[in-house]
């Protein structure tokens, strides 16, 4: 246990931390290629003297990563990417338990946010954890004096990269980032795996819904579309794919799916998940036609994707159901059901991805802040992906702990596929 009278932090209930360390400990069974990073971590101590801000969603399962930098040495900072995806018990835990200093409340408001942002930041972070890209774009922005004792960032999201590479394009990244998101082992698997059934289980908590029979329109066939798509389907809906892309779109197709704009879908969808990691992709248009009594969530990463402010701009009046879900009547007397107020429904009505999966993407974020601190001074002001050799061992750690065995390549294999001169 911590000394907590000399630890800073802003959290709902220290009382909580009993439970909150079941959950740390139970999650911590599942995630064994992390638990064996942090053990090495332990040993090398490579963040010795190193000041981490990390800006996630405060889980069990983030728990882990951030007990994984401090037993490396870290002085770690953590704070809440999204206000609802707070686990209270959990934040009790790593404050009391762990004596990482916590700045994350379920169901804070946009201005504690806006100010543990800041808090983070007055820790002088020498390397950047982010979900969204928050945190590195408020210190581009507000605090550029700072940005030069950055060594690096590593970004979680879609939504984030997509904000980096922007800032890159534009000559406004001061330091490397790494686009964890970008991992083999991270989007494929957290993405579709963990972002699918999460999802569905948050849909399935906040309506108790039966999916089965029912039109689900995906809205976006990205990785998280695709694991969406995949479970909602496994569950007996009727999938309608809505994209942008051509090429996604093929796929959506090929896959088995109906495609079609989303101006044809909202007439005849049920339920709606959005996942595009783009704004306003549900807008007052689509709920004007939408059937009475439609159900809409969103699993992206902001909540910019339904727009939530037309919306209440539409509204008559605005009912609570259940704890996640409220209802929005209209003035033409038909009904649109919000789930989660429109932000990530897999954490907001549920628990988020299960460890399992998170085990890997966690292990790339280590791995990744481990990279930066190594390469100090070494990397370009880019948006990076890790090695494929990164993706590798961490995927061989994974078939270990999951007792699975796979085939090695000979020598002759090896030296046909490394061979111009051999033929068939």
């Amino acid at each position: 246990m911590t000394e907590l009278t000399k630890l800073k932090y802003e959290i709902k209930d220290i009382n909580l931390a009993e439970a909150g360390k079941n959950q740390i400990e139970w999650a911590n069974k599942d995630m064994p290629v992390l638990e064996s990073i942090r053990k090495r971590f332990a040993k090398e101590q490579p963040f010795k003297g190193i000041r981490i801000a990390a800006c996630s969603h405060v889980t069990k399962e983030t728990a882990n990563l951030a007990r994984t930098l401090k037993e490396g040495g870290a002085d770690a900072v953590l704070i809440a990417s999204n206000p609802l995806s707070t686990q209270d018990d959990v934040a009790a835990s790593l404050v009391k338990d762990y004596g990482i200093p916590v700045f994350a409340i379920k169901g804070e408001d946009t201005a504690t946010y806006l100010k543990h942002v800041n808090i983070a930041l007055d820790h002088r972070p020498h390397v950047i954890i982010d979900d969204g890209s928050d945190v590195v774009a408020t210190i581009t922005k507000e605090r550029p004096e700072q940005v030069k004792e950055v060594i690096g960032s590593t970004e979680e999201t879609t939504t984030g990269i997509v904000r980096l590479k922007a800032m890159e394009k534009d000559g406004m990244l001061g330091f490397p980032a790494y686009a964890v998101n970008d991992s083999q082992t991270k989007h494929f698997f957290d993405n579709r795996y963990g972002t699918g059934q999460s999802t569905l289980d948050g849909v399935i908590r906040a309506t108790n819904m039966l999916i089965a029979g029912k039109n689900a329109v995906i809205v976006g066939y990205g990785w998280c579309g695709k694991g969406c798509a995949m479970r909602a389907r496994g569950l007996g809906a009727n999938v309608i794919v809505t994209e942008v892309d051509p090429i996604k779109a093929i796929e959506a197709v090929l896959d088995g799916f109906r495609v079609m704009p989303m101006n044809e879908a909202a007439p005849i969808g049920d339920l709606f998940i959005t996942v595009t990691g783009n704004r306003h992709v549900i807008n007052t248009e689509h709920f004007k036609i939408m059937k009475d009594h439609a159900i809409v969530c969103n699993s992206g990463h902001f909540d910019l994707e339904i727009d939530m402010a037309g919306l209440n701009k539409m509204t008559k009046e605005k009912k609570k159901i259940r704890t996640f879900l409220d209802r929005h009547t209209l003035e033409s007397g038909k009904s649109v059901l919000v789930l989660g107020e429109g932000r990530l429904v897999n954490l907001a009505a549920a628990e988020g991805h299960p460890a399992s999966v998170m085990d890997m993407s966690f292990a790339n974020q280590a791995l990744a802040v481990e990279s930066l601190v190594l390469n100090k001074g070494k990397l370009e002001n880019k948006v990076y992906v890790l090695p494929e050799e990164v993706d590798q061992q961490i995927a061989t750690l994974k078939l270990e702990s999951m007792g699975v065995k796979i085939d090695v390549l000979t020598p002759e294999m090896n030296e046909y596929l490394n061979s111009w001169t051999i033929g068939t």
